[in-house]
């Protein structure tokens, strides 16, 4: 049987290897799953390189166009916020409104020796303000201003530029105040008045630092 064997394939020719479970051999690739190659080394570095990138690129773009990070210069937001607090403005879309606390450019006025400051929207245009540094009060449209955020009691410094009492506010500008009133150049000081909204860098809107500061405004 051997011999007869041997004559159907001469030299051994035709035989298909085989092997000990009975299956033939496939090449690497057809037994890889789905018929696809091994990945090559640090493929998977350089998708995480890219989605790295990408992470950077958006946070860019957020924190030029749209919002940005900025530190507290000085003591007239105290005690809402403190000298070197870390806040983040938005600034895209945003239109002032009564209470909102804002970032005004360095550009707002000279004698600031271009500092970007913050301050609390009092009036907007269209508004008039009234101040009663007898009783400490603000009025607005002649109703007098709710305001647990202040510090103290309001009284007059005696800053002959911050003697003022009345204004009027013009449209697409905004009337702003420190909470610390005592220690706060502001709208009331006739060399600053009210300010051209198109010097609003934003608005407050979280503190990030110190942690103990953490928290929405």
């Amino acid at each position: 049987m051997a011999e007869e064997f041997d004559d159907l394939f001469p030299n051994g020719e035709g035989t298909p290897e085989v092997r000990p479970e009975g299956r033939p051999t496939q090449s690497p690739a057809a037994e890889a799953p789905g018929g696809e190659e091994p990945r090559r080394p640090g493929a998977d570095l350089f998708e995480w390189l890219q989605m790295i990138m990408g992470c950077v690129l958006a946070a860019v773009v957020l924190f030029n166009c749209f919002a940005r990070l900025t530190r507290v210069d000085g003591n007239s937001m105290d005690n809402t916020l403190k000298d070197g607090e870390l806040m983040w403005v938005w600034s895209l879309g945003y239109q002032p409104k009564q209470g909102d606390i804002v970032v005004l450019n360095k550009k707002t006025a000279s004698f600031l020796r271009e500092r970007a400051i913050v301050k609390r929207v009092i009036a907007v245009g269209g508004q008039t303000v009234d101040v009663d540094y007898n009783t400490g009060t603000v009025y607005v449209d002649g109703q007098p201003l709710d305001e647990p955020y202040i510090k103290e009691t309001m009284y007059n410094t005696g800053d002959p530029n911050m003697q003022g009492t009345h204004w009027e506010v013009p449209e697409g500008s905004v009337f702003v105040m420190g909470d610390n009133r005592n220690r706060s150049t502001d709208s009331r000081d006739q060399r600053l008045g009210t300010v051209d909204e198109d010097y609003i860098l934003g608005k407050a809107v979280f503190a990030f630092w110190p942690l103990s500061r953490f928290g929405a405004l």
